[in-house]
C-alpha cells in the first residue's frame, strides 16, 4: 500500500494527513467542522479527501476516525458526542461520495493505532491506548491491528464503574450515559475539577489544580493524590483483564507529568501478579495521534 489518507472527524474541527509507505507525512489540513449538521460534515470530509489526492496527484486509501462508533447491529454510527452523526449511515454515505471502501474506527482506537505503529509503543506488541481529555476513552491493538469487538465497543474502559469505591469517592458521580459513577467521571478533566470544587471549594481548571499543588497548596495536592490513585486502581483493572505490553496516555490529562512515576508505583497494589512489566508512557504523537491512526487503519 502506497499513499495512506487519513481524516480525523472531530466536533469541532476535521483534519486529514496523507502518509507515504515509511510513514512520512505528506500533507495536512485542518478545517473547522461545518456547524449546519450531518449532510454539511459529510460533504466537507469527503471535500478533503478530494483536494489532498488532486494535491499529490495521486489516489490512495482512506481511513476516517470518528467520535463514535460503528453499530455492529445497524451499521450506523452510535456513541457519538457529535450527536448529528448518530444513528447515519457516515461510512456508507462516504464510500458513495468516493467511490471507494474505506475504513473508519473510533478515535480512541486510531489513537492507539497511531501510537502502536510508529510512536510510543512502536516496539509492544500489545497496545492499550487511553485518552484522558474531557472525555475518558481507550483502544486495544495487537499486532499493530485494532481490536474493535463483537459489539465495536472494546478499549471502552471509561464506561465501567470505578473499582473498590471508597467513602472519599462517594456519593457515586452521575454520567452522562445514565450509569453512576463511571471511571470518566473521576478522570476525566471536568471530572477532576468537579470532584476538587467538590472537595476545596476553588474553582480550578486541572491545570491550575496541578500548579497549585506544585505550590504547596494541601487541597491540590489531595486531589492529585486521589487522582493518581483512582487512575492506578482503573488500569489495573485493564492490566487484570488485557494484560498489555504498554499502556499509553494521550488528551489533556496524559500532560501531568508526575502520573508516569506514581501511577504504575500505585498500581501493584491491585494488579493480580507477583512482578508487572506492563508500561505506561506519554503519547509521541500528541493530537496528531488520532489522524496518523487513521491512516493506518489501512
Amino acid at each position: 500500500m502506497g499513499l495512506r489518507i487519513g481524516i480525523d472527524l472531530g466536533g469541532t474541527k476535521i483534519e486529514i494527513i496523507a502518509l507515504d509507505a515509511d510513514g512520512r507525512e505528506l500533507l495536512r489540513r485542518r478545517i473547522s467542522t461545518p456547524t449546519e449538521g450531518y449532510a454539511a460534515t459529510i460533504a466537507a470530509v469527503a471535500g478533503l479527501a478530494e483536494w489532498a489526492e488532486r494535491e499529490l496527484g495521486a489516489r490512495g486509501s482512506i481511513g476516517i476516525g470518528t467520535p463514535g462508533a460503528v453499530s455492529r447491529a445497524t451499521g450506523l454510527l452510535k456513541n457519538a458526542n457529535s450527536t448529528c452523526l448518530n444513528g447515519k449511515p457516515v461510512k456508507q454515505d462516504l464510500e458513495a461520495l468516493l467511490g471507494r471502501e474505506l475504513r473508519i474506527a473510533n478515535d480512541a482506537n486510531c489513537f492507539a493505532l497511531s501510537e502502536a505503529v510508529d510512536g510510543a509503543g512502536r516496539d509492544a506488541d500489545v497496545v492499550f491506548g487511553v485518552i484522558l481529555g474531557t472525555g475518558v476513552g481507550g483502544g486495544i491493538v495487537m499486532s499493530r491491528r485494532v481490536l474493535v469487538g463483537a459489539n465495536a465497543i472494546a478499549g471502552e474502559w471509561g464506561h465501567n464503574p470505578l473499582p473498590l469505591p471508597r467513602d472519599e469517592d462517594l456519593p457515586l458521580p452521575e454520567c452522562y450515559c445514565g450509569r453512576p459513577g463511571c471511571i470518566e467521571t473521576y478522570l476525566s478533566g471536568p471530572g477532576m475539577a468537579k470532584l476538587h470544587a467538590a472537595a476545596t471549594g476553588a474553582g480550578l481548571s486541572p491545570p491550575e489544580i496541578v500548579a497549585a499543588a506544585a505550590a504547596g497548596d494541601a487541597g491540590a495536592e489531595r486531589t492529585l493524590q486521589l487522582y493518581e490513585d483512582r487512575l492506578a486502581r482503573s488500569l489495573a483493572g485493564v492490566i487484570n483483564v488485557v494484560d498489555p505490553d504498554l499502556i499509553v496516555l494521550g488528551g489533556g490529562m496524559s500532560n501531568i507529568e508526575r502520573l508516569y512515576a506514581s501511577v504504575p508505583r500505585l498500581w501493584t497494589r491491585y494488579v493480580f501478579s507477583d512482578s508487572i512489566a506492563t508500561r505506561l508512557a506519554r503519547h509521541r504523537h500528541g493530537d496528531s495521534s488520532g489522524v496518523r491512526g487513521a491512516a493506518w487503519l489501512w
